[in-house]
């Protein structure tokens, strides 16, 4: 199963609360944090939700 390297590319000072809630849940706290998770429709809602707080590439 392919894996989506996730990083933080804005602050989320000011940011919606669930928005917020979304990046920690994905682990997600500060700019220029890089995390790799599984590619499935889950993690794919979260990111969907974020996509404008966050750079997305395909491992």
């Amino acid at each position: 199963m392919a894996k989506l390297r996730l990083t933080l590319t804005k602050s989320l000072i000011g940011r919606n609360k669930a928005h917020i809630a979304t990046a920690n849940a994905l682990g997600l706290k500060k700019i220029g944090n890089v995390v790799e998770h599984e590619d499935n429709p889950q993690i794919k809602g979260m990111v969907n939700k974020i996509n404008y707080l966050i750079k997305i590439e395909e491992v």
